[in-house]
């Protein structure tokens, strides 16, 4: 997925309705999608966003200031 994919610009999460940023591929780190407010990652396979609520994995407070650098504008 690209930063400037329109699809961006309508998903949104599953728990709280609001957007999700985009997170770059990384060396060792997959492309995701990341809701900031909730501290939730949820995973895209094969191109395709996994946005049940089950699919989303919270993260630790530590690694949540990680992924704050990792997200595109």
């Amino acid at each position: 997925m690209k930063p400037d994919d329109p699809l961006l610009k309508i998903l949104a999460c599953p728990l709280d309705k609001g957007p999700l940023h985009l997170l770059a591929e990384e060396a060792g780190q997959e492309e995701a999608l990341y809701n900031p407010r909730l501290h939730r990652r949820y995973p895209i396979t094969d191109g395709i966003p996994q946005l049940l609520p089950s699919s989303g994995e919270q993260v630790p407070d530590d690694e949540h200031e990680r992924l704050l650098k990792r997200m595109t504008p």
